[in-house]
């Protein structure tokens, strides 16, 4: 894509509906990322976080409002062929191959959406697992032979596979020890400053929103309620953000990366 395309935000979603039946997720959802950042969701439980990605990913067809990818509704089947190779996705735990090992779950993309010959991809594939830090003998395993955070850098590398513009990433520390979830944050932001990538990351990990985002969106009242940096939202008067962010666990993670 090129012209004002190009130009447009990486992810635009304007007055969102979703519902399931008679239960309405969303009403009215307007949320806009900008290039190069790192954003973060978050949300109370029953939200529709994850509803809300799926629909950005054209994984569930909204019942109103439209979600624009670099300009292009990506409902629309022509605009989302065009941007497909433009996104990354990594769901929670990785959501790799079982039965495939590291070095053919990263292949698994190249495969699909190119006709590279195998030795290039085989390179590639390679370097991407190499970039998430990863050791060199981790592309021959299984995913179960591997830890939780190897198997989400793993993840990573499948994501980041083809060079995608925006990195997705569901929960990405869930489920992690503190010092694997610091050092996810560090890969997460070094691959945001290497490769230019834009990041919208589901999250409910104070200690990352403080580390590596730009921005936070707030999901409540079936919409996004505000969208600021932490230090901001610090300020809000909203009962949710106040709780989240000025409870005993945002003071101490706004302490430690203040």
């Amino acid at each position: 894509m090129s012209g004002d395309k190009d130009e447009a935000p990486p992810i635009r979603v304007k007055g969102l509906r979703t519902a399931f039946g008679e239960t309405v997720i969303h009403e009215g959802l307007d949320l806009e990322v900008e290039r190069g950042e790192i954003l973060g969701l978050v949300g109370g439980s029953g939200t529709g976080k994850s509803v809300l990605l799926n629909t950005i990913l054209g994984l569930k067809r909204p019942e109103g409002g439209c979600v624009e990818i670099f300009g292009g509704d990506i409902h629309d089947p022509d605009a989302r062929a065009q941007v497909e190779r433009r996104i990354g996705v990594m769901f929670q735990g990785g959501a790799l191959f079982s039965a495939l090992s590291v070095q053919e779950n990263v292949e698994a993309p190249f495969i699909e959406h190119t006709d590279l010959p195998h030795a290039f991809v085989r390179d590639l594939a390679a370097l991407k697992i190499k970039l998430a830090g990863l050791p060199d003998d981790a592309g021959a395993k299984r995913p179960a032979e591997l830890s939780g955070g190897m198997r989400k850098r793993a993840g990573v590398a499948r994501a980041i596979a083809l060079d995608p513009d925006i990195l997705f990433l569901d929960e990405p520390t869930s489920g992690l020890d503190p010092m694997a979830a610091e050092e996810f944050d560090t890969l997460i932001r070094r691959f945001r400053d290497a490769l230019g990538l834009t990041v919208f990351m589901i999250t409910h990990d104070l200690d990352s929103l403080y580390a590596i985002c730009d921005r936070v969106a707030v999901l409540a009242e079936k919409k996004v309620v505000a969208v600021a940096p932490p230090a901001e939202l610090e300020k809000s008067d909203h009962p949710w953000i106040k709780e989240y962010f000025c409870g005993p666990r945002g003071r101490a993670a706004k302490e430690k990366h203040g």
